[in-house]
């Protein structure tokens, strides 16, 4: 009771009695006294200690292995993800590897025909006019630009793709410009190239994928006022051929006897002509044209010799004035004349005998300006099939257009008669519904009597 008095009124004992003395419980003697404040040493260590800037101890953190990577972890663990790199290190060294052939193919080409290129064309390549030959005439200007074409070198040829790559040239009697393009193997990706060899294998319609020339030459065909643009020297070169440059439209092709049928189903143009052997072309050619006069003038010795060097790897020279994709309208019909060239490229990059057949293609619009004027009955007889096409187009353009009309005509007759229906009240609408289905049973009827 004096215990609680003091505590109550704040009155204080005269001494605190020990807890084990005075017979407490000894299982918690241990937290009778207050702690050490000083830590105890780290066994197997020694008692180092490094003083801070404030002057206050501190304990260092004890080494253990846990810490280094390379004894937690073996090169066993990541054999997934080395997998994983080692595949990416592989395409990326083929991609780089394809790409740098492909690269190397392309600039053999172009460092083989440079020559034929500069010497026809007076601008090559699509850096155009340099401003330095910007105020140059005659011969000052054939001169700058032969410059600037020695200068592009293999820049002549444009890479689109890294499987296609492009030039252009301009600049020439007789001839608007010249595109050129190849074609070539993916070769970074050897996957697509396997895939698309095997399609090409198995399915007929699937052509078997090559390092392929594509060139395609723009006549000026007497338009030289409508296509030269205002450079420096185009009124030179309308003035010296202006009006000579025509010649008669027709469809003529040389082509290979393995790609005639493709050839034939893949262009409109080419579908006009009839094929037919020649004893002065090897076996392996054929003439596709419209007349046998045709061939008689553009059948050379110096075509038929280059045909022969060029060999297999010619695909097919074609001379035409008609449209690849069959017409639709009459626009379309609207005569172009075009010459194409197409060839395999050489696995060995040899073009010494590709050479002369891409010369002839260059100089071909000279001799067509020459001897591409024909009789009048050859000309009856191939203006003949172009009618024909006209006159088809015409039909189904004029029976289109009836379609349309007949379209219009019941949409108008129908409604009117809603209209009709509509200002009439239900008993009228009654009658007005029964008159109808009687005229067409009259009519049914009438259709059967006339069958019978």
């Amino acid at each position: 009771m004096a215990s609680v008095l003091n505590n109550l009124f704040g009155g204080k004992s005269s001494a605190s009695p020990d807890p084990t003395q005075a017979g407490g419980d000894p299982d918690f003697a241990d937290f009778s006294q207050a702690a050490d404040p000083s830590p105890e040493p780290i066994p197997g260590t020694s008692a180092s200690t490094t003083s801070n800037p404030f002057g206050a101890s501190e304990t260092l953190r004890p080494y253990t292995k846990w810490y280094n990577v390379h004894e937690r972890h073996s090169l066993s663990e990541f054999k997934t993800e080395g997998l994983i790199l080692s595949v990416m290190a592989v395409v990326l060294l083929l991609h780089l590897f394809g790409a740098s052939l492909n690269r190397k193919k392309a600039k053999k080409w172009i460092r083989a025909h440079t020559a034929p290129l500069t010497s026809e064309f007076a601008s090559v390549g699509f850096a155009g006019v340099p401003v330095s030959a910007s105020d140059k005439k005659g011969e000052a200007l054939l001169q700058a630009l032969a410059e600037s074409n020695a200068q592009q070198g293999d820049n002549l040829l444009k890479e689109k793709s890294l499987f296609e790559f492009a030039t252009y040239a301009t600049g020439r009697a007789n001839v608007a410009f010249l595109d050129v393009k190849l074609t070539l193997l993916k070769r970074f990706n050897p996957l697509t190239v396997l895939f698309e060899t095997l399609f090409s294998v198995f399915f007929d319609s699937a052509t078997q994928t090559q390092d392929i020339l594509e060139a395609v030459l723009y006549p000026f065909d007497g338009k030289e006022a409508l296509t030269v643009p205002g450079l420096p020297g185009a009124a030179e070169l309308r003035s010296n051929k202006d009006g000579k440059s025509a010649f008669d439209g027709f469809v003529w092709a040389l082509v290979h006897k393995e790609r005639m049928k493709e050839v034939r189903d893949d262009r409109y143009d080419v579908s006009l002509t009839v094929t037919k052997d020649h004893a002065k072309l090897p076996n392996w050619l054929t003439v596709m044209t419209e007349s046998a006069e045709i061939t008689d003038a553009l059948l050379t010795p110096e075509l038929i010799k280059a045909a022969e060097l060029a060999g297999d790897l010619l695909e097919y020279l074609i001379i035409t004035d008609q449209p690849i994709e069959k017409p639709k309208t009459l626009n379309e019909t609207n005569p172009r004349k075009r010459i194409f060239l197409k060839y395999r490229l050489p696995s060995n990059n040899d073009y010494t005998n590709l050479v002369p057949i891409f010369k002839y293609f260059l100089r071909l619009t000279d001799r067509l300006v020459q001897v591409a004027h024909f009789r009048p009955e050859v000309l009856r007889k191939v203006k003949a099939v172009r009618e024909a096409t006209v006159k088809q187009i015409q039909k189904a353009d004029e029976e289109s257009k009836a379609e349309e009309r007949a379209l219009e005509r019941e949409k108008a007759k129908k409604l009117k008669r809603d209209q009709e229906l509509n200002a009439l009240d239900a008993k009228a609408q009654k009658k007005y519904l029964d008159r109808e289905r009687e005229k067409e049973m009259k009519r049914g009827m009438k259709k059967q009597t006339m069958r019978a």
